[in-house]
C-alpha cells in the first residue's frame, strides 16, 4: 500500500485496532448477516460480529444485522450460500480445518456465481500435531474453488480489502475471500486509518441495488440441478466469462479507493524492483517485513526489492512476471510446504508466468528458488530474510540449494544474520505474565494510550499457545515515530515487566534486555533492599554490570485500592503498567509535560477505551494510573544510596 501525498476525501478514522476488529469495522456496516462457526484464530471476528447484533445493530442501509451459528463451518458455509441465493449480503470468519472443512460448499457458491465475501485468518492445518497459529496450507487447499483471494500485510491492509473485495465480488458475481495471517495480524493492534461510514455506503453501495435475489420467484431461476453429459461441460467453461472481468474489476476498484482514500493497493505491490538484482516474493506479514530489509539492503548499495502480492486469485501472471524480468534471482518465500509437489503453490505459479513470458519474448527467466518459513508462526525475523537475500546473491549456493527453509534447525536452513531492523528511535518491551490475568488486554490498552497520547506508531502483540489460561504468557509492544512492519519477537527491548520474579525460574527476563534498560517487578514489597533480594543473585550480578534499572510496585494492593468492586481488582492490576510505561519511558520528559498534563491527555484515550464499562471504572483506571506513576519504586536508586551511605 502506498499512500497519496494530497489530502483525499476520506483520509480515514484514526484507530489502534487488530485485524480481527478491522474485519469487524467494515463488515458490520456493509454486510446484512453472518453465517459462521468460529474457529481460532478468527473467533473475534465473529465475537464482535455477534455484539453488534446482540446490540440491535443496522448497517448503513437500516437493515437489522443476522447472525447465525450452525453446527460446523460446512453447514455455516451452506448457510451463507442460502442467503446469499436470496439476495443477502452476506459473511463468515474461518480458519484452518474449518475453511477445508467448507471445500465442498466453496465450489458450489462459485458455480452459481454468488458474490460472498469470507474472512480468513489464515491457519496452520493440523498435521504431525495440532497448532492454531498463522499458516498459508489452509488458502491454498482451497485455492482450486473458483474463488477470488486476497493477502493482506497488516490490519490497514485488511481495513482497505474487506471493502475492495466486495466490491469486486458484487460487479463480477464472484465470491471472495480476504486473508490475513492468524495471530500475527488477527491479534496484533497496529495503527489503522478505518474507512469512515460515509465511504463505505459510497464505494460499497445498497445490497438491495447490487445484489440479485435467485430465489425471487418473478424472475423464476432454476440453481443448483443436476447436469449430464450434454451440459455440465459448458456451464463450467461458460463461467470463464466471469473470470475474465475480475482483473479490471480488481483494477478499477483498487484505483477508485485510492483516490478517495489516498490508500493505493495493487494486485502486485513491487518495492524497489525496477532496478532489483535480486527480488524475493512473499504475501502476508513476510510481505510487509521485506520493505525494511530492502531498504537496509540499499543503504548497503546492494540492488535489492520486493514484491507483495495481494491477488493470489486471480493470479496476475502478466504483471508478476514483467516485474521480475529484470532481476537476476528471485526467492520465493510461502507459508507452507508441499514436499510431493515440484515447487510450494506460489513458486509453481511464478514458475510458469516467466516461462509463459519468456516463450512470448525471448527474454531469459531469472534464477528461481523457494524457501519455506513461518509454518505455525514460527518466527520469520528480519536476519532470516537478510538471509534469503544473501543466498540470492551466491550462485553456487542457490546451485546446492533451491529449496531452503528458514527459522529451524535444519540441513535445508539458511544461517540468520544476526540482526533486528526497528525504527530508529523506537522503544520496545516485552512482558511477561501468566495467562488469565488481563496482561494481553493491558498491552492493548497501553499501545492505543500511548499511540493517542504522543501521535505516534504502535504495534502490540501477545505470544501464547492454545494452553493460555494460567500458563506463562509474552506480550511485545513497540512505539516508534514511524510505521513498525516487522512481525517477529524482539531480539532487543527497553523495558521488561514481570508479573512475579519467579520466572526468573522458567526463563531469562534479562536476555534482550538493552544495557541501561528498565526492569519492572511486581512485588507486595514497599521496601527496596527486600525487592531487590528477591531477585536471584545470578541476575543481580547481571543488572549491576550492565547498568539495568530496577523498578517496582504492588500492583495488587494498587487495584485493591481504587477498584470499584472486588471482582475487578484482578484486571485493574494491568492498568498500574500505563503509570509505570509513562514513568520510565523518554515520551514524556521527551514533550516536557507535568503530571496533571500528563493525565489529563490520558483521560481522552482511557474513556474511549473503557468506555462501555461506565464513568466509575474509567475514574478508578484513571486514579491507578497517576498512583502508579507517582508511587513506583526505583529500586537500583535507593539500594545505591543505602550502600553509599
Amino acid at each position: 500500500m502506498s499512500l497519496s501525498a494530497a489530502r483525499p476525501r476520506f483520509p480515514g478514522v484514526p484507530s489502534i485496532i487488530d485485524g480481527s476488529e478491522a474485519v469487524a469495522h467494515v463488515e458490520t456496516r456493509i454486510s446484512e448477516g453472518c453465517c459462521a462457526y468460529p474457529i481460532t484464530p478468527s473467533t473475534t471476528m465473529a465475537a464482535l460480529y455477534q455484539a453488534a447484533v446482540a446490540d440491535g445493530q443496522q448497517n448503513l442501509w437500516g437493515t437489522p444485522l443476522a447472525f447465525l451459528e450452525p453446527e460446523s463451518e460446512h453447514s455455516s458455509a451452506s448457510a451463507a450460500e442460502g442467503f446469499a441465493l436470496a439476495g443477502g449480503r452476506v459473511t463468515n470468519f474461518t480458519a484452518g480445518q474449518g475453511l477445508v472443512l467448507m471445500k465442498e460448499v466453496l465450489h458450489v457458491i462459485s458455480g452459481k456465481r454468488l458474490p460472498v465475501v469470507f474472512h480468513v485468518g489464515a491457519r496452520a492445518l493440523t498435521s504431525q500435531a495440532l497448532n492454531i497459529h498463522a499458516g498459508h496450507d489452509d488458502v491454498m487447499a482451497i485455492a482450486d474453488t473458483g474463488w477470488g483471494i486476497l493477502f493482506a500485510r497488516n490490519a490497514q491492509d485488511v481495513a482497505d480489502l474487506a471493502p475492495i473485495a466486495r466490491r469486486v465480488a458484487e460487479e463480477t458475481d464472484t465470491p471472495f475471500f480476504v486473508v490475513q495471517d492468524g495471530f500475527l495480524t488477527t491479534h496484533t493492534q497496529e495503527n489503522v486509518l478505518l474507512p469512515e461510514d460515509e465511504l463505505l455506503r459510497e464505494f460499497v453501495g445498497d445490497p438491495r441495488e447490487r445484489i440479485r435475489d435467485l430465489f425471487d420467484p418473478a424472475e423464476a431461476l432454476m440453481s443448483g440441478v443436476v447436469q449430464n453429459q450434454d451440459a455440465y461441460m459448458k456451464g463450467r467453461i461458460a463461467q470463464r466469462a466471469w473470470y475474465d472481468q475480475i482483473p479490471g474489476a480488481l483494477e478499477s476498484a483498487m484505483a477508485e479507493w485510492a483516490t478517495l482514500t489516498g490508500r493505493r493497493h495493487r494486485a502486485v505491490e513491487a518495492y524497489q524492483t525496477d532496478d532489483a538484482q535480486h527480488i524475493v516474493v512473499a504475501m502476508g506479514t513476510i510481505a510487509d517485513s521485506l520493505t525494511d530489509v530492502v531498504e537496509h539492503l540499499r543503504a548497503h548499495d546492494v540492488r535489492a526489492g520486493a514484491i507483495s502480492l495481494t491477488s493470489f486469485r486471480p493470479f496476475p501472471a502478466t504483471q508478476l512476471a514483467e516485474a521480475l524480468s529484470g532481476a537476476k534471482s528471485v526467492a520465493v518465500v510461502e507459508r507452507t510446504d508441499e514436499p510431493a509437489a515440484s515447487a510450494n503453490p506460489l513458486a509453481r505459479e511464478l514458475k510458469s508466468a516467466l516461462a509463459d513470458r519468456a516463450a512470448a519474448t525471448g527474454e531469459r527467466i531469472p534464477r528461481v528458488v523457494a524457501a519455506s518459513a513461518g509454518l505455525g508462526s514460527r518466527d520469520v525475523s528480519a536476519g532470516d530474510l537478510l538471509a534469503v537475500y544473501r543466498w540470492l546473491g551466491d550462485k553456487q549456493e542457490m546451485t546446492a540449494r533451491p529449496y531452503a527453509v528458514l527459522g529451524v534447525d535444519h540441513p535445508l536452513a539458511l544461517a540468520p544474520e544476526p540482526i533486528e531492523l526497528r525504527p530508529a528511535g523506537a522503544y520496545s518491551l516485552r512482558g511477561h505474565s501468566v495467562g488469565g490475568y488481563g496482561s494481553v488486554t493491558t498491552n492493548q490498552l497501553l499501545a492505543g494510550v500511548v499511540a493517542e497520547l504522543f501521535g505516534l506508531h504502535v504495534q502490540a502483540y501477545p505470544r501464547y499457545g492454545s494452553e493460555k489460561r494460567g500458563l506463562p504468557t509474552t506480550y511485545y509492544l513497540t512505539v516508534a515515530g514511524e510505521p513498525i512492519r516487522q512481525h517477529a519477537e524482539l531480539r532487543a527491548v527497553e523495558l521488561v515487566p514481570l508479573y512475579d520474579v519467579a520466572a526468573f525460574g522458567q526463563g531469562d527476563p534479562l536476555a534482550g534486555l538493552v544495557d541501561g534498560g528498565t526492569l519492572f517487578v511486581h512485588s507486595p514489597s514497599g521496601e527496596a533492599q527486600r525487592i531487590w533480594s528477591s531477585l536471584p543473585a545470578e541476575a543481580r550480578a547481571r543488572i549491576i554490570a550492565r547498568g539495568i534499572r530496577v523498578v517496582a510496585l504492588d500492583t495488587a494492593a494498587l487495584a485493591r485500592r481504587f477498584a470499584p468492586s472486588p471482582a475487578l481488582a484482578t484486571r485493574m492490576q494491568g492498568a498500574a503498567l500505563v503509570g509505570v510505561f509513562l514513568r520510565v519511558a523518554p515520551f514524556v520528559a521527551e514533550r516536557n509535560l507535568s503530571l496533571d498534563e500528563l493525565m489529563a491527555a490520558v483521560r481522552g484515550p482511557l474513556t474511549r477505551a473503557l468506555g462501555k464499562r461506565g464513568p466509575k471504572v474509567i475514574a478508578a483506571n484513571l486514579a491507578l494510573i497517576r498512583a502508579a506513576y507517582e508511587e513506583l519504586i526505583d529500586v537500583t536508586a535507593q539500594v545505591a544510596q543505602e550502600v553509599a551511605a
